[in-house]
Parts: structure tokens; C-alpha cells; sequence
């Protein structure tokens, strides 16, 4: 974790434009926002992403962000939030600790949901089998 930016964020060896900080959560301005209002929200404890964070972390930040999203949707005068988490580098991640966004949205900001696709016959019932028999 030494070279992790959002570990020295924490550690207070980068500055950062900081909304709000807890015990075990801190949340700060993105530096390259999508819009502006764009904040992140961190466990303050190490975790790549949500398949190693502990859950009483994850709570922790999903209580944060559920704070702080109402304020920065009046702040922003934002139509909408986009409140999303990156989970991989196939996923889009690329900070390796584990962090929410928190992104205003505007209609007519031009920015696009992923291209949808559909199941084949069959297909649907087949891939929900694949998951819930690995639910433990």
C-alpha cells in the first residue's frame, strides 16, 4: 500500500480538496472529474476494490456517500447522480483501493449509459443458475 495515491491521501503526504471525512471514510473532489462536484469516497482502510473490502468498510462508505449525495446533487444544481464503483481494471479501475463515485449529472452533459445487449433463448435462466449455485 505504500504506493497507493489514496493511501497517502489518508495520510495526509498528498493534499487533496477534502467534502467530509470520518473515522474510517474520507471524501474528496476527483481531480479529473467527469463534471464538476465529482467526489470520491474511500475507506480509510486499505482494500483493492468491493471482492476484499470488509463489510463493516463498505458500510461505513455506503453510509457516506448516501450522506453526501443529496448535498452535492443541491450543491451542483445537478439533474441527477451517477453513483458508481469500478471493481478491476477490466471494469475501468484504476486507482487498486476501493472507492465510490459520486458523479453529478446534467441533461444535457452528453455523457452515455454502456451499450445494452440481450440474452439468447434460454441464456438468462442459465446465467442466473451460474450465480446463485456460487452464493454462499
Amino acid at each position: 500500500m505504500e504506493n497507493c495515491i489514496f493511501c497517502k491521501i489518508i495520510k495526509g503526504e498528498i493534499p487533496c480538496s477534502k467534502v467530509y471525512e470520518t473515522d474510517k471514510t474520507i471524501a474528496f473532489l476527483d481531480i479529473s472529474p467527469v463534471n464538476k462536484g465529482h467526489t470520491l469516497v474511500v475507506p480509510k482502510k486499505h482494500a483493492v476494490n468491493i471482492l476484499d473490502i470488509e463489510s463493516n468498510d463498505l458500510n461505513a462508505v455506503s453510509d457516506v456517500v448516501r450522506k453526501l449525495a443529496p448535498a452535492i446533487k443541491k450543491a451542483m444544481n445537478a439533474d441527477g447522480l451517477t453513483i458508481t464503483s469500478n471493481n478491476g481494471q477490466a471494469a475501468g479501475q484504476v486507482i487498486m483501493h476501493s472507492h465510490i463515485h459520486i458523479i453529478p449529472r446534467f441533461k444535457e452533459d452528453g455523457l452515455k449509459l454502456w451499450p445494452q445487449g440481450e440474452y439468447k433463448e434460454g441464456e438468462r435462466q442459465e446465467t442466473a443458475k451460474k450465480i446463485t449455485i456460487l452464493i454462499d
